[in-house]
């Protein structure tokens, strides 16, 4: 692993982070499958590698924001209520009222597969929910989501990514590699070298785990690549949305049927599920934003 993770405290520290959260999510892993069994078969091919045209704005819709939300609220987790590390660039120049470009690169989860229309990706929603939060400064969500990508083929294009000079990357990583039954340790290890990629920019990081969902449940590797990931983010100081935790919080604490956020594919979100992430997403960059902008030389997130 990257030099970060090489040493042997760190292997014992991360070893002992990913059994943790391994005891805390056995239980529900098979709970959840056979919850879903009736109604998606559990398949673990690869996914179609596709290109999607990234989109630059926000294709227009009628709905006020709210409307997806009528038949089933999208309620915060009181636990994800923000995010656990600064996003400085984009806090300083929101401040200032000047333009914010944020690219969200991924895959099929970015892309939008599952959705009724591009529109209704939470790229797309992302930058609405923010335009409503900061009317002051125009706000672009470009998406770079491409189905079936892991973390090495993000990597492979990561130039690309950062040609926007965007003020933020949300990075989405690790459900492929999970489905595959890939290369978890090797994850880390690309995912510390495109944040010091990306940092080296001058752009904000920001993470986003793997998706709570039926197929990605039924994979052994799916408690250590959330772990993982928490981990990296922890040591290179970046913050992470943490998508499993909100979307099991759906399932379980909210007792939302597998059926109202994920398509019959086991796999993807639909329309709801999207928008409500986007919102906790934009909920919680708003919340951060403003905790940075506490007493002048405060240093908030210690």
């Amino acid at each position: 692993m990257h030099a970060d993770l090489n040493g042997r405290a760190a292997r014992v520290r991360f070893l002992m982070f990913s059994s943790f959260f391994s005891r805390q999510t056995a239980s529900m892993t098979a709970a959840a499958v056979g919850a879903f069994a009736l109604g998606a078969s559990v398949l673990v091919a690869s996914p179609t590698i596709s290109r999607a045209e990234p989109a630059t704005s926000t294709p227009a819709l009628s709905d006020d924001l709210n409307s997806v939300f009528k038949a089933q609220p999208c309620v915060q987790s009181k636990s994800l209520a923000q995010l656990d590390a600064p996003v400085a660039r984009i806090a300083k120049r929101l401040d200032a009222h000047e333009p914010i470009t944020i690219v969200a690169v991924g895959s099929s989860s970015t892309g939008g597969s599952g959705a009724s229309s591009p529109a209704y990706s939470y790229p797309s929603r992302l930058e609405r929910e923010l335009r409503k939060q900061f009317p002051e400064s125009p706000i672009t969500v470009i998406n770079q989501g491409v189905n079936g990508e892991d973390a090495a083929s993000m990597m492979a294009r990561m130039n690309e990514v950062l040609a926007p000079k965007p003020d933020l990357v949300i990075w989405q990583l690790g459900t492929n590699t999970v489905l595959r039954d890939g290369n978890i340790p090797e994850t880390g290890t690309l995912l510390q070298a495109g944040i010091t990629q990306i940092k080296k920019t001058g752009a904000d990081v920001l993470l986003i785990d793997p998706q709570f969902a039926p197929r990605v449940n039924a994979k052994p590797g799916v408690s250590e690549m959330v772990g993982l990931i928490a981990y990296v983010a922890k040591q290179s100081h970046v913050p992470v949305f943490r998508r499993y935790v909100a979307m099991r919080h759906w399932h379980e604490d909210q007792a939302i049927a597998f059926d109202r956020f994920i398509t019959a594919d086991g796999l993807h979100m639909n329309d709801w599920g999207y928008s409500c992430l986007a919102r906790l997403l934009a909920d919680n960059i708003t919340a951060t934003v403003a905790r940075s902008r506490t007493v002048a030389g405060a240093r908030p997130f210690q």
